[in-house]
């Protein structure tokens, strides 16, 4: 076990619990970090706190071998992984086009958690659904929280998985890969490769989260119109 790769996965919910499970059962030493006490404790029986076809058997396989633990608190990883929500902010609107505003603080809490954690060479990933910057925002944070980030790698990778597909579309689909920098996305992209069958591609940070954002509304918009012509 002591030659695994560890990973530390901010946020045990819809994304992060089946990316760790499936990482876990793939040669991984995952160690899952949540708020939700429930959650912790549920996972290290493990069970599942979600609802997803499958994922019952997977987390129950990789807390049995002891290859994923879940704790309130980070710990030193060669991969820091962020997949926490980023909802809208319930009371604050964009003074221009009058819009919700997305609400990061989830993942500034999440980045300057893990910053004691971090060292020289870890690759650390966002794939939480992100405003363009958020992952430059990270490293900016991580800087002023004192880690060197010169000698670390960030990079984005948005999940775009189906709720009740997600252990399979997690391998089966595409993904969009981009570093703060070159040597950063060459790293995101070669960890993702270790498990995705569909195609890697490599970008910048600022791309990867326009083709999330983009994606999102590409969809929104179909449904929006569906709906209008269902009425």
């Amino acid at each position: 076990m002591e030659n695994k790769r560890k990973i530390c996965i901010m946020g045990m919910g819809y994304i992060g619990l089946p990316t760790a499970a499936l990482l876990a059962n793939r040669g991984y030493q995952v160690h899952g970090v949540d708020i939700n006490q429930h959650a912790i404790d549920t996972i290290n029986r493990g069970e599942i706190h979600i609802v997803e076809p499958e994922l019952d058997t997977f987390v129950r396989s990789s807390v049995k071998s002891g290859s994923l633990v879940a704790n309130i608190e980070p710990a030193e990883s060669d991969i820091f992984m962020i997949a926490v929500p980023t909802p809208f902010h319930a009371d604050k609107l964009n003074e221009v086009t009058n819009s919700p505003i997305p609400n990061v603080d989830y993942i500034v809490d999440a980045t300057k958690k893990i910053a004691p954690y971090v060292k020289s060479g870890n690759l650390i990933l966002l794939e939480s659904t992100s405003p363009v910057g958020t992952t430059e925002m990270m490293a900016d944070i991580l800087k002023k929280e004192g880690v060197d980030i010169d000698n670390v790698f960030i990079a984005h990778s948005p999940e775009r998985v189906l709720p009740g597909h997600i252990m399979r579309e997690l391998i089966e689909n595409d993904r969009v890969v981009g570093g703060v920098n070159d040597e950063s996305t060459k790293k995101a992209a070669e960890f993702y490769r270790t498990f995705v069958e569909g195609e890697v591609l490599e970008t910048t940070a600022k791309t990867a989260e326009m083709a999330k954002l983009t994606e999102n509304s590409f969809r929104d918009v179909n449904i929006a119109f569906a709906n209008e012509l269902s009425i």
